[in-house]
């Protein structure tokens, strides 16, 4: 089975992101689930500091490896080829750097110091499976960083940088360069970058339904017939409601 097609072969309609930005992972969950992916949530990763604006932006992907003493002694990072380095200061602007740490958080995978480096250049998030260390200045940052926990290892201790924007797996899940990452208070999907124009459009209306049917329960309306809306009255309501706004 092919990978699929490089991200600029697939391009994104202007209003996407801005409309991914409004979308819950949750909604998003839904949407992809009803496409047959299932397995789009990033396992294990939470935002350091919780509250922040959305993350929404194209995956810019590095990978490690385990370390070993020969490939990663303290100096390696004096090297100007060193991968991590070069991910920090080539991920483009609005992108999302997301590092595949084959899910061990015993050790950082980045710290306060290149994420900052990082925010500057104008990135849109980071989201890593492994550890993060100097985490209170990360989490200090605009830029929305999802990671495993904390860790104050550095990443030389049992992480080998490896290759960047190749196919990596973050937190079980497949990604790959261009595909859409969205991060919000419940963690981070990963949207097929094909999907992303029909999700963001499909996702304005789910969004506005599930107000809808917030303001129906808060007013004691029963769930069942309402959410899903398998009585007819639902619709009649939630389109009377539409009109009652747009007025």
């Amino acid at each position: 089975m092919p990978n699929p097609p490089p991200a600029d072969t697939m391009p994104l309609l202007p209003e996407t992101l801005a409309r991914l930005a409004q979308a819950s992972t949750a909604t998003i969950a839904t949407l992809l689930f009803k496409r047959g992916y299932h397995n789009a949530y990033v396992q294990g990763v939470t935002p350091l500091a919780p509250g922040k604006q959305p993350m929404v932006g194209p995956a810019y992907t590095l990978r490690y490896i385990p370390a070993r003493p020969d490939t990663d002694p303290l100096d390696a990072f004096r090297e100007a080829d060193h991968p991590q380095r070069v991910a920090i200061e080539e991920c483009p602007a609005g992108a999302v750097l997301v590092m595949d740490c084959r899910g061990d958080a015993s050790a950082a995978s980045a710290g306060s110091i290149l994420l900052t480096r990082l925010a500057i250049r104008g990135a849109a998030g980071v989201v890593t499976d492994g550890g993060i260390r100097d985490a209170a200045g990360a989490a200090a940052l605009d830029m929305p960083v999802f990671a495993a926990k904390p860790s104050a290892p550095t990443n030389l201790t049992k992480h080998h940088a490896v290759d960047i924007g190749l196919p990596i797996a973050c937190g079980g899940v497949a990604v790959y360069s261009g595909d859409i990452v969205l991060g919000d208070g419940d963690g981070v999907m990963i949207i097929p970058r094909h999907l992303a124009n029909d999700l963001a459009e499909e996702s304005e209306g789910m969004e506005l339904f599930e107000t809808f049917v917030m303001e129906e329960v808060r007013r004691g309306v029963p769930i069942i017939g309402l959410y899903p809306p398998t009585y007819p009255e639902t619709l009649l309501r939630f389109k009377a409601w539409q009109t009652s706004r747009a007025s």
